[in-house]
């Protein structure tokens, strides 16, 4: 564990360096025990790849008291089982105009379009946080023979439900927002609803598999 003070009022524990599944797992941990057992000067927590930041009441507690708490937990929170991950299957209509990133995807790896897709949709995600905007989860990890830097000048407007690559992440976007990410394709499904129960649609742990669907089905879903 390595601690850093963000602010007056926030701590930063790192659970290690590197960005994989067993240091998020040690994050998902932590976080589930906080949450099940918040403390009276917690005011928010934001779990990361590899990290969590704790907010706290800088009136009641101070950083030595937040690190020791954090220590005490994370030390129980080894013994916890790791949860049972949710799927989520999110149909994406690939290419044209829903993503117009797909053709130089392919080009700067050497693939066919079509190629690009069947490696998207092969791998199953893993939801590492949510941020940028309400439903927006980064996943990861994407194959290394499509990862892709973001664009040097990112779009004014991205449409809602943009399936985009930035790095080895991917993602979707929740609603129409400026971003940089290369978009090879859109979902018809709702990202993030503040009239559902479960307003996002992807939460953090969750597992999440891409599915193909042809232009036909995207309208059938987008009017359902």
């Amino acid at each position: 564990m390595r601690f850093c003070a963000a602010s007056d009022q926030a701590m930063l524990v790192y659970l290690g360096e590197e960005i994989g599944l067993p240091v998020h797992e040690r994050v998902l941990k932590l976080l589930r025990l906080f949450q099940k057992e918040p403390p009276k000067w917690l005011r928010n927590l934001q779990p990361a790849y590899n990290s969590l930041m704790v907010t706290f009441d800088p009136c009641r507690v101070d950083h030595a008291e937040v690190e020791l708490t954090l220590r005490k937990l994370e030390e129980r929170a080894k013994a916890l089982r790791p949860q049972k991950n949710r799927i989520v299957e999110i149909p994406v209509c690939y290419g044209g105009e829903f993503g117009p990133d797909l053709d130089d995807v392919a080009k700067a790896h050497g693939l066919k379009p079509s190629e690009v897709i069947q490696l998207h949709a092969s791998c199953t995600y893993h939801a590492y946080f949510l941020g940028f905007a309400p439903g927006f989860a980064y996943l990861g990890d994407l194959l290394e023979e499509i990862a892709t830097p973001r664009l040097e000048t990112p779009r004014k407007k991205v449409p809602a439900g943009s399936v985009g690559i930035a790095g080895r992440q991917t993602a979707v976007y929740p609603f129409a927002t400026p971003g940089g990410w290369r978009l090879i394709g859109r979902t018809p499904l709702a990202v993030f609803r503040s009239d559902r129960k479960r307003m996002e649609l992807v939460s953090i742990g969750d597992q999440v598999r891409f599915r193909p669907i042809p232009r036909e089905e995207f309208q059938e879903l987008e009017s359902a």
